[in-house]
This record gives structure tokens, sequence and C-alpha cells, in this order.
């Protein structure tokens, strides 16, 4: 019988080419994972991967059964879920969430004290994940449910096996010192008042940073950067010393310290996150308790 995890693993080499990289990924040894695709090539009766340099390809007949890992783990779940389903319909299990971080800390933990009273025989498992790698975990069975946001109003490309459902839109506001001439505002700001700002941001390649730069990609005017800081407190914190200002995300937004004041923009970016899951496994009773909470958080 063929290891369904070492379909999973063959199918990690595909996308990251060397055991190292597919045993971090994974949470194994690299020996393990050599390990398993050699019992997987004895299983099959074929060769499926070839050394090329310090990376590891799939041969023709490797790549070819990487395409079925999807098909193979829908049908698994299919009848896990059959199963499951005819058990009084009682979450039980292990159930496995990836999400990105702003994700994890402001839809994903708020609801685990309630689940683990409503179901007390589910343990939740969670992983911090970039959208694409968390859809791909889906995909392949290393999870059960990814939160995922869109990239510059694109969203996160799925296969046809996997339902997104829209869980919650995100909204960016303005933080300003508390003696900062915007901190009047009753009405939503908009750019032209945002003119001489001096500004704290988040790192390029974040969302957040993306946002920023969306919102001056029609401006005539740079804007005057003056600190790049990962961490949203850390951020306030700068704010609120009166030097800058910053764009904070709503979602997992901690608490503004004294002297910082938030303000809703005129043209606010925003961003859609998605609660992704494998079509085959929507009779899991897991699965339905874990979306209802999440949907009942995030609205």
């Amino acid at each position: 019988m063929i290891d369904v995890s070492a379909l999973q693993a063959l199918r990690a080499l595909a996308d990251l080419g060397t055991m190292n990289r597919v045993a971090d990924d994974l949470g194994y040894t690299a020996s393990a994972i050599s390990q398993k695709i050699k019992r997987l090539e004895t299983d099959v009766g074929v060769r499926l991967v070839s050394p090329a340099g310090r990376r590891v390809v799939l041969t023709a007949a490797g790549r070819a059964l990487v395409e079925t890992v999807p098909t193979v783990v829908n049908a698994l779940e299919q009848s896990v879920s059959a199963a499951r389903s005819a058990d009084a319909g009682v979450p039980r299990g292990t159930f496995r969430i990836v999400a990105f971080s702003t994700a994890v800390r402001g839809i994903v933990a708020p609801v685990l004290a309630r689940l683990a009273v409503d179901c007390p025989d589910l343990r939740v498992e969670i992983v911090e994940a970039d959208p694409v790698p968390a859809v791909y975990a889906v995909e392949s069975g290393g999870a059960d449910l990814a939160l995922v946001h869109d990239a510059d109003g694109v969203p996160t490309p799925v296969s046809a096996g996997v339902r997104p459902s829209l869980l919650h839109t995100d909204v960016g506001d303005l933080a300003v010192p508390a003696g900062h001439p915007l901190a009047a505002a009753t009405e939503p700001i908009d750019l032209a008042d945002l003119e001489g700002c001096r500004w704290v941001t988040s790192p390029p390649g974040t969302v957040c940073r993306q946002w920023f730069q969306r919102m001056f990609a029609g401006s005539a005017a740079e804007p005057d950067v003056v600190h790049t800081v990962d961490d949203f407190s850390t951020q306030m914190a700068l704010v609120a010393s009166g030097d800058v200002v910053a764009l904070i995300p709503r979602l997992a937004r901690p608490r503004p310290p004294a002297g910082v004041e938030l303000r809703p923009l005129a043209q606010a970016p925003r961003r859609i996150v998605h609660a992704v899951w494998r079509r085959s496994s929507e009779d899991d009773p897991a699965l339905r308790a874990v979306v209802t909470a999440l949907e009942a958080e995030a609205s």
C-alpha cells in the first residue's frame, strides 16, 4: 500500500528541490524524507527522482505521480468525512489550520477557547504561513483549512478541488500623534492631507508596505519614510513619539498607546481574507465547527 505521506513528500520535493527543505517544510528529518521516497519508488516499481547537482528533480514518472496527489488526498478525505459524519456529527481528532500571522492573532486565536469548550474531542493545531504555501498545504492534505488574503487585489489562486469562502475584509487606518493636526479630523482623511507627513512603514514585501505604495502610486510627491519596522506595536510607539504617522491594519491591531489616535482614510487600502478548504472535506463535522466559529469571530 502506498504511503500517503510519501506522496506528499514527493510533491513537496517537486516544488522545493532538496530533501532538507522538504524536511523543514513537513517536519521530518532529511533522512526520513529520503527513506519515504525510496520506499515509494519500491512500491511503485519505477524511479521517481534523479539528482541534479545539489538539488533533486523528479523523473517523468515522478511528475506523473505527483499530478495524482490531490485526487488521492480528496478520495481519502471523503472516506474520513463519511466516517466522521456517521459518528453522530461530533467534531473530533486533529484539525490543522495554516494562516498568515495577523489572521492567527485576530481571527484564529480568539476562537480557540470557545472551540475547546464546544468541541472537547477536537485538537486544533496552527502553523503560520503565507497564502500560497498555505493553499498548497490544503491542496496536498498537509492542512485542513487555510486563511489567505489577496495580493494587490488579486485573489490567491486555488485548484478546482479547493473552495475559498469570504471571511473578512481588513482595512488600513492612519495612526497619528495626539497633537498632530490630523488627529482632530472629523471626516476620513484624503491623500492630499498627508502631504508633508513623515512615516514609519512595514518592510518591503509585506502587505502593509504594498498598501502604502499603492496609496501613493498616483501622487507626484514621494512620501518621506523615516523608519521601517515590521511590528505594529513598535510602529505605534514611534507614532506616539510625535515624529511620524503610520498605516495600521485593523485586523489584529494592538491597542494604541497613550498619545496615538487612529483616523479613517478616504481611500483606505483593504485586503480580502478567505477561508480555504478541500471540497472533499465539506461533510467533516470538525471543519463545519471550525468554520462556523471563525465566521462568527470575523464578523
